[in-house]
């Protein structure tokens, strides 16, 4: 308690940290707090879990008066980190009895409303923000006190044009913080234009990598689902995280690891918002231990506890991948991050690895698992699309899954490496010396392959014309109009008029 004394925090929050039982302040807060009771403009570089709430949170709260209008703004990109950001503020308020309300889509605007009119701090969304401020539900004339979380993640989002259109409704006599793992080019500009001679801070990653492990398995694309199951089985887990690139995964995996009495539950941007708070508060309080996810919640939201994160989809950019296992390792813990590989991941995975160097993402033996079979959701059945056919059978929708069908993936072909980067598969061979065959062959002129062997026409319709692009093939008269098909003589002579 006495290092958070020498920061200068009101008594107000001294008295929630010591019921909190804090023993001493994180990195960044140790380096900020001073800086924003001071009154400066912060620019500050670190990831979530570091606690950064409490840092702004601090000044905030101290210089925020009951009853005075809105005084203090956050913006965050998600609705989660909305949800989260404002119930840890008003935690830390609770002794200063001030109104945090949180404003984000997905729920009443109206009910919103009528907490506006009371509120001291706000903590919104871009978006929901906007369509209050156009309605006239909310007065930002009293802004002594902005902050910007996760702002590359609101730059990444789309968000730039909207945070710049609130912050110019706010008064320039304000302070402004700006918190983000990463500062680009459209944060410095920012910065610049928004801004007053911010000092800049850069804190360690939150998360100790020596008590992080990777591992990534190689399997065939058909046994990928079958080997996460066995991997979830057999894995000594507290809290799991499964990530993947699309809503319509996470559906996908959600509902057929609950056909294996895995329970898990789905978070993704398409679900009703009072049910995504609902799926994070009971994995948060362990009530439920599997949630497969995408992005959504790997930015912002500070859930401890979690063992194991599986990456089912890598992600596209590399970026990602980091505040994906960034969920993971944290406050001294130890944690495990599993990807799962099938080919549709080698191009992904190795950009990962061509832009994180330093990490050491080890190779594990692919175990033999029992093929499972796999269920489509029923709007999705014999469209062809997805991970399966039209079938139930294994992940590909071929073969049959009776009896304990067992695989070992992919463990005898490995997979061939990079140029750039020697840890990165890329595309599966027997041996990675000898060249690969190119399935493609080039068309030559006189309608024969390069290996000499006539190509096939196609069968006639019932005009006689063979399939190759002879109905829509334009006439070489100079008539002013190249065309075919039915009334052609009569827009000829409607052309030439």
């Amino acid at each position: 308690m006495e290092k958070f004394e020498k920061l200068g925090l009101c008594e107000h929050v001294l008295k929630v940290i010591s019921n909190k039982k804090f023993e001493k302040p994180s990195e960044i807060q140790e380096k900020t707090i001073p800086l924003i009771l001071e009154g400066k403009d912060v620019i500050a570089g670190s990831a979530t879990g570091s606690g950064k709430t409490l840092a702004f949170g601090a000044g905030m709260i101290k210089n925020s008066t009951k009853g005075k209008g809105i005084q203090g703004l956050v913006l965050t990109p998600t609705r989660e980190l909305a949800e989260q950001v404002a119930q840890s503020l008003e935690e830390f308020a609770y002794y200063k009895e001030l109104e945090v309300v949180s404003v984000y889509g997905g729920v009443s605007i109206n009910m919103q409303r009528q907490k506006l009119a009371y509120a001291d701090i706000v903590v919104a969304t871009p978006g929901r923000l906007l369509d209050h401020m156009r309605n006239n539900n909310i007065d930002l004339s009293d802004i002594n006190f902005l902050v910007l979380d996760e702002a590359d993640r609101m730059w990444d989002m789309g968000f730039k044009d909207d945070v710049a259109d609130i912050v110019k409704t706010c008064p320039k006599e304000k302070q402004t913080l700006l918190f983000s793992a990463t500062i680009s080019g459209d944060l410095a500009d920012f910065s610049d234009k928004f801004m007053k001679a911010p000092v800049e801070i850069s804190v360690e990653t939150y998360v100790d990598t020596s008590k992080l492990k990777q591992v990534y398995y190689d399997v065939i694309d058909s046994g990928k689902f079958s080997l996460l199951v066995h991997l979830l089985k057999n894995e000594k887990a507290d809290l799991v995280m499964i990530f993947c690139n699309t809503r319509r995964n996470v559906d996908f995996v959600t509902m057929n690891l609950r056909e294996q009495d895995i329970m898990a539950h789905a978070i993704h941007g398409g679900m009703d918002q009072s049910k995504r708070i609902r799926v994070l508060k009971g994995f948060s309080e362990g009530k439920t231990n599997v949630i497969v996810c995408t992005d959504v919640a790997a930015r912002g939201l500070d859930i401890p506890g979690v063992s194991h994160i599986y990456n089912y989809d890598l992600p596209i950019d590399h970026r990602d991948y980091i505040h994906r296992i960034g969920r993971t390792a944290r406050a001294g813990a130890e944690g495990i991050a599993i990807n799962v590989l099938a080919s549709r991941d080698y191009d992904n995975f190795s950009t990962i690895l061509r832009h994180n160097e330093e990490m050491d993402i080890k190779r594990e033996m692919t175990p033999r698992f029992e093929r499972v079979s796999i269920k489509l959701a029923d709007d999705h059945r014999g469209s062809g699309r997805g991970h399966g056919r039209s079938r139930r059978n294994d992940d590909r929708g071929r073969g049959r899954s009776s009896g304990r069908n067992m695989s070992r993936g992919r463990d005898s072909r490995p997979p061939r490496r990079d140029s750039r980067n020697s840890n990165g598969p890329l595309r599966n061979s027997r041996n990675d010396s000898k060249p690969q065959r190119s399935n493609y062959r080039p068309r030559s002129s006189e309608g024969r392959s390069s290996e000499g062997k006539p190509m096939s026409r196609g069968r006639p319709d019932s005009r006689g014309r063979q399939d190759r692009g002879e109905r829509n093939k334009r006439s070489n008269k100079n008539d002013g109009f190249n065309g075919g098909g039915r009334n052609t003589a009569r827009r000829q002579g409607r052309h030439a008029e």
